[in-house]
């Protein structure tokens, strides 16, 4: 890990996002509520949540952050597309752009977990399905 005992602690923030893509069929299921493992959307935020708060076990090198605030914005947004948005605060000695990345990925991954039953073509192959787009959109360190 890099030594960052040096430096002061100031109020940082990272925005993440991603997308996934569904079959229009599989959108519709869950705008009428009809997934049966239950709402994609609210397990994605909290999966998010949970993902920002473990990141620096799952990444080695990630230093231990006290997070300040985690809030996932996870919404439809055309007729095939999901996107997930992770915005991560602390207050710390480094930033807190892989908390956000692994925020949006896991509740992406939490997407695809809920709906992929409903995703399978006609040979049984998932052929439309592509999580893509995963990039941060903003990083922020106030002095």
């Amino acid at each position: 890990m890099v030594d960052v005992s040096g430096k002061a602690e100031t109020l940082r923030e990272a925005i993440a996002t991603g997308t996934i893509k569904l079959k229009p069929e599989t959108v519709n299921l869950i705008k009428e509520g009809k997934i049966a493992k239950g709402n994609p959307l609210y397990t994605a935020k909290i999966a998010g949540i949970l993902a920002a708060k473990k990141t620096s076990e799952l990444i080695p090198l990630c230093h231990p952050l006290p997070l300040t605030s985690v809030k996932m914005e996870v919404k439809i947004l055309d007729k095939t597309t999901v996107e997930v948005t992770a915005t991560v605060k602390t207050k710390a000695q480094t930033g807190v752009e892989m908390e956000a990345l692994v925020a949006t990925s896991v509740g992406l991954l939490a997407v695809w977990d809920m709906v992929k039953q409903y995703e399978k073509d006609a040979n049984g192959q998932y052929s439309t399905t592509l999580i893509k787009n995963i990039k941060i959109l903003r990083k922020l360190k106030q002095v």
